[in-house]
């Protein structure tokens, strides 16, 4: 726990640098409590989040500790980005309040967090934790039932599918398939969604768009299948990365990429809504 305020301090003072930050890093630090014990933790909080292993063994254990131990009105959220809520939370006596918060990596940098109902979460536990969230600077995005990946695993599986058919296909190397993302179409991305880019790609827009480009959109997609996710093309990206950035080096260019999201984040608040 004492690593982790150390790892705290340092982001924020990456964030006061970027001018992320509305009150010192020291102000900020100093709201952070480290709670070894569990019921301490939770004995008056509004609103828990979850984030420990991906298994629903361990998802279970810990609900089911978080709803004895916490205020009967707390909102419990998982943090997780796979398991439906329904599959760790259904024999508890607090169900309705049980829902999934699933933040985007890293979480103080990407602001998304996905809202997902189990059948029996309650409407207004989860209008509530959207006013949490939103009043936390995040911003939520509520799925009205629960399906597998959520809403932004699926669309990355999506595009993940796609980009290792291209590659296992030899149709372009993975550093070019890269740059259509990133010198292409993350770049309009990283402020309109693709429902705002296909309705200014058409003079007059969305409907405009699917007639002219949508017959073509189909073919494209006929035939689709879904990535074997094989050993052999796997490895074959793999070297490649490898050729350009040493297993060693990874966490130096995740830093590197937290640091260009800092400015990407300053950008945007600094930059008009339209």
């Amino acid at each position: 726990m004492k690593d982790s305020l150390i790892y705290i301090e340092e982001r924020l003072c990456e964030l006061e640098g970027f001018g992320l930050l509305n009150d010192s890093p020291a102000v900020v630090l100093a709201r952070i409590h480290c709670e070894p014990d569990l019921a301490s933790a939770v004995r008056d909080v509004v609103m828990v989040q979850e984030n420990i292993r991906e298994t629903v063994e361990a998802k279970t254990a810990i609900f089911e500790q978080l709803d004895a131990l916490s205020p009967p009105d707390a909102i419990l959220a998982s943090s997780t980005s796979w398991l439906p809520a329904s599959t760790f939370t259904e024999s508890l006596p607090g169900q309705s309040r049980c829902l999934v918060g699933h933040p985007t990596n890293p979480p103080y940098l990407v602001p998304l967090v996905e809202l997902c109902p189990a059948p029996w979460t309650d409407s207004k536990v989860m209008a509530r934790a959207h006013e949490i969230y939103a009043a936390a600077g995040q911003t939520p995005v509520s799925l009205t039932r629960e399906i597998n990946g959520f809403l932004l695993n699926r669309v990355q599986a999506a595009v993940l599918n796609e980009c290792f058919t291209l590659f296992e296909q030899g149709l372009a190397s993975a550093a070019d398939i890269d740059k259509v993302l990133k010198d292409g179409l993350a770049l309009r991305w990283s402020f309109m969604g693709p429902f705002e880019t296909i309705d200014l790609n058409a003079p007059a827009g969305v409907k405009d768009y699917a007639s002219r480009y949508g017959q073509a959109n189909k073919e494209t997609m006929t035939g689709v299948q879904p990535f074997s996710w094989a050993e052999e093309p796997i490895d074959r990206v793999d070297r490649e990365r490898r050729e350009q950035l040493a297993v060693a080096d990874i966490g130096a260019r995740s830093a590197w990429r937290d640091r260009r999201l800092m400015a990407l984040a300053a950008h945007k608040r600094q930059a008009p809504a339209s």
